[in-house]
């Protein structure tokens, strides 16, 4: 059974860049047809899909955080990770990586896995 667990610093200054990393195990990053992503939910808010990057390697992002976001992965460590440049505390959210086949989603029922979700806050 496939399973996600995201990592990473829980607290994060205003114009920093947050890091966080996914790690999967159970199956490859690199399955056939699979898209990662990433995807948050903010405090008394519904979920934000933020980017996926694909069993290729290929990136997609959400057009209102794309030039703030970056995913990479490590396909050796069978891990993928974001990158959101510039926080300020509307940034504040729990923070889940998701998978599905054939591209992505916006509600939680789209995808086959979740991680349990991290809670990042932005505060100086």
């Amino acid at each position: 059974q496939v399973q996600l667990q995201e990592s990473g610093p829980g607290l994060v200054k205003p114009s920093q860049t947050l890091s966080l990393t996914c790690t999967v195990s159970g199956g490859s990053i690199t399955t056939n047809s699979y898209y990662w992503s990433w995807i948050r939910q903010p405090p008394g808010k519904g979920l934000e899909w933020m980017g996926a990057i694909a069993y290729s390697g290929s990136t997609y992002y959400s057009p209102s955080l794309k030039s703030r976001t970056s995913i990479s992965r490590d396909t050796s460590k069978n891990q993928f990770t974001l990158q959101l440049s510039s926080v300020t505390p509307e940034d504040t959210a729990v923070y889940y990586c998701a998978a599905r086949r054939y591209g992505w989603g916006y509600t939680k029922d789209a995808y086959n896995y979740w991680g349990q979700g991290t809670q990042v806050t932005v505060s100086s």
